[in-house]
């Protein structure tokens, strides 16, 4: 698929999928043409980069990351990196706090929506 096909599957603007690209997230083929020619598969390895991003993630861990996250076990490095596993621990303890903070941001907009409905009965 062309670019502004994916785009318009993932909410992701062109520019942004150039970016990726840019940085090596993403590696579409190429028709005769040179238009880039995106797989299917692009669809969800866009959603979760953007995820990451949205996460909070920097691209330069997203790099490292995301081959590994649905590969096959012989893609795993063997030696593994003690920066990277000192990076990759210090970003999930970002995330838990993320989620701790959302989910204490949802509990409340339950309890103000929870409210709201019992005054109006």
């Amino acid at each position: 698929m062309k670019i502004g096909e994916l785009a318009r599957k993932t909410g992701v603007s062109v520019r942004a999928l150039r970016y990726y690209e840019e940085e090596g997230l993403i590696s579409p083929g190429r028709e005769g043409n040179g238009y880039r020619d995106f797989r299917e598969g692009s669809i969800g390895a866009v959603l979760q980069i953007r995820g990451m991003l949205d996460a909070g993630l920097p691209v330069r861990l997203i790099r490292e990351v995301l081959p590994y996250l649905d590969g096959p076990e012989e893609v795993r490095p063997k030696e593994p990196c003690e920066y990277m596993i000192g990076e990759v621990a210090r970003q999930r303890e970002v995330l838990d706090r993320r989620i701790a903070l959302m989910t204490r941001n949802r509990d409340a907009l339950d309890a103000y929506l929870r409210d709201l409905t019992l005054t109006q009965m």
